[in-house]
């Protein structure tokens, strides 16, 4: 049976992926899962320089899932070039590093850096508060979709995937948006902007007030997007949200995703990756199905 499937180019033995921030640079899963097993492990953000993140408490549980409002707390590029990156080469997966930034120059940057590294891919995470906006998120605005896109595309060595905010009217719109800025693949869902208020102490359970909702309540709603974005472009999407278990992830594939992540499922079952590229061999195996393109997009 074929588990493999390309994204512009770029062959994964299976579908199954990390999601950018849940994960680290694996080296905390290491010791649960064999990266071996993975179609690629997606690094957690790294800016030009070491981010200190928000305020605590920054963590929330929710029902169904989680907030979060890390703040994209990271090393910056320099440690993840010499620390993060030498441990993922060691092993048989592709590595895809997530970019993050508050402006343009913050993001070409890093993408500048990584040109000489040995990384298959860059997802650029386009839900950071763009600081010359206003605070609001570069993923946000069609334009600066658009806008991003092409320029880190000017500078990339590496195919760049677009990681769209699902906090917008439209999300066909922004998919179309990133196609138009010569992006190779998409990757949606980010998280819900959501709140949570400790009534007992009649305080935000963020410090933030506002902050990242994930996890099994939000997929539903991923689901749907990442079949609007499959329906509306022509390049490969990832889906993710709120995915946890094999029949979630084939839920995704159906509905057009080329590649799934993996990402809140992470932090209460450390195991789950592995354990849903197995389940997906299995499901595949069940319904006598030989190569997993049969699947890709196959609800309509």
């Amino acid at each position: 049976m074929n588990t493999k499937v390309k994204l512009a180019g770029v062959e994964l033995k299976n579908p199954v992926m990390t999601a950018s921030g849940t994960f680290g640079s694996g080296m905390e899963y290491s010791e649960f899962v064999d990266l071996n097993k993975l179609g690629a492990v997606v690094t957690k953000g790294v800016a030009n320089i070491p981010w200190e993140g928000n305020p605590v408490p920054r963590v929330a549980e929710t029902y169904g899932g989680m907030l979060n409002a890390i703040g994209l707390q990271n090393p910056g590029i320099d440690l993840f070039i010499k620390r993060d990156l030498p441990f993922l080469k060691k092993y048989d997966t592709k590595v895809i590093v997530n970019v993050c930034g508050k402006s343009l120059n913050d993001y070409l940057e890093v993408v500048e850096r990584l040109s000489d590294e040995d990384v298959d891919m860059l997802e650029i995470n386009i839900s950071c508060p763009n600081v010359k906006e206003g605070g609001i998120a570069f993923g946000q605005s069609e334009k600066s979709v658009e806008m991003v896109t092409k320029e880190v595309k000017k500078k990339a060595k590496q195919p760049v995937i677009m990681k769209l905010s699902p906090n917008v009217t439209d999300i066909t719109v922004m998919s179309k948006a990133a196609e138009a800025g010569g992006a190779d693949v998409i990757s949606l869902i980010n998280t819900l902007t959501g709140m949570k208020i400790d009534i007992e102490r009649q305080t935000f359970a963020l410090a933030n007030k506002t902050g990242g909702m994930s996890g099994p309540a939000v997929k539903p709603v991923a689901l749907r997007m990442v079949y609007q974005a499959a329906n509306a472009v022509k390049i490969p999407v990832i889906g993710m949200g709120g995915i946890s278990c094999a029949e979630d992830a084939i839920e995704f594939i159906l509905a057009g995703a080329t590649a799934i992540s993996v990402g809140t499922a992470n932090f209460s079952n450390p195991f789950v990756t592995e354990e849903i590229a197995a389940g997906i061999e299995s499901y595949m195996d069940r319904h006598k199905i030989s190569d997993i393109a049969e699947l890709i997009g196959a609800v309509r």
